[in-house]
């Protein structure tokens, strides 16, 4: 697993290498130009100059690229343009709570996918698998920003269980932040939910045809030990790649939902770095996002190799 490990986070540093500088030529070519957004519509052709001067826009590209990834390596994403304040800090407040949502998300995708999926492979053709494929197709057809109102309607204007927006740090209140998140999280998490459902269903069917399996029930073996033992181990393999694609697709989903309920993560800096096109704020975002993406499919890559020996170098 060590040589397996190694051999991934080598591969990952020319990836590295390659993101940034996408991100930091993607983010150029956005239309307007910040000088002009911060001087003012009424400002001169000298006031602008004096603007870029004094933002470094006007240095020669490849000095601009070279004082960012140099600033980067040690923590310094650099100062907004517009806040003045520096950018790690901008995504320091936000990404814990993105984080938060998505983790809590991501969790309880799994608490209902793997029952669901399990239930439905086991009564494979009865009633019960085609409620749970009935289910699964709405869950991922579902825009979640009509999800996500329908809650805000449903838990929180009608019946008034949960709170519709904000948030609380679980430091301060560990019950408050429940509350707060379980709305948000239930609406990031019932797509990945219905994917991995139906991912696991598959691959639950699969494995339980296999012979070794047929052999444990031979033995007599209860069919709770049956199935954690000998089928989870083999038929989760595919939902560990699911759940690696679901991350990424979780950090995209945050931005609207956290507008949606209010939630004072990374989507509410995200969006107004890119409506005041704030470069300095939106490379910071966009880098660490690629980064916990990165960081989360490595994540996936080892869990694969340990479960599926296979994969590993010989």
């Amino acid at each position: 697993m060590l040589k397996f490990f190694l051999l991934r986070v080598l591969t990952t540093l020319p990836v590295l290498v390659l993101v940034t500088f996408v991100v930091f030529g993607l983010v150029l070519l956005i239309p307007g130009d910040p000088a002009v957004t911060i001087a003012g519509p009424d400002a001169t052709v000298a006031q602008v100059a004096a603007v870029r001067t004094r933002l470094g826009l006007d240095r020669p590209m490849v000095v601009q690229y070279w004082d960012w990834v140099t600033g980067a390596m040690s923590g310094d994403l650099g100062t907004s343009l517009f806040t003045s304040r520096p950018v790690a800090t901008s995504i320091g407040d936000g990404l814990p709570v993105t984080i938060a949502l998505a983790s809590t998300a991501l969790l309880i995708s799994l608490i209902i996918a793997v029952p669901t999926a399990i239930l439905s492979a086991l009564h494979r053709g009865t009633w019960l698998d085609r409620v749970a494929t009935v289910g699964s197709s709405l869950g991922i057809a579902l825009p979640s920003f009509w999800l996500g109102l329908m809650f805000v309607l449903v838990f929180s204007l009608t019946l008034g269980w949960l709170p519709a927006t904000g948030y609380v740090p679980i430091s301060e209140d560990p019950a408050a932040w429940l509350s707060h998140i379980l709305l948000p999280a239930l609406t990031l998490g019932i797509a990945a939910a219905a994917e991995s459902a139906r991912q696991l269903r598959g691959s639950i069917i699969g494995v339980l045809q296999q012979d070794y399996v047929r052999t444990a029930r031979a033995k007599g073996l209860r069919a709770r030990m049956v199935i954690g033992k000998h089928v989870m181990k083999n038929a989760g393999v595919p939902l560990v790649t699911v759940l690696g694609l679901q991350i990424t697709a979780m950090l995209g989903g945050a931005v609207l939902v956290e507008q949606i309920f209010g939630v004072p993560g990374l989507g509410q800096v995200a969006i107004n770095a890119v409506t005041t096109r704030d470069i300095p704020v939106i490379q910071g975002i966009v880098l660490v996002a690629v980064l916990v993406a990165m960081v989360s499919n490595l994540l996936v890559d080892l869990t694969y190799g340990y479960l599926n020996p296979k994969v590993r170098p010989r």
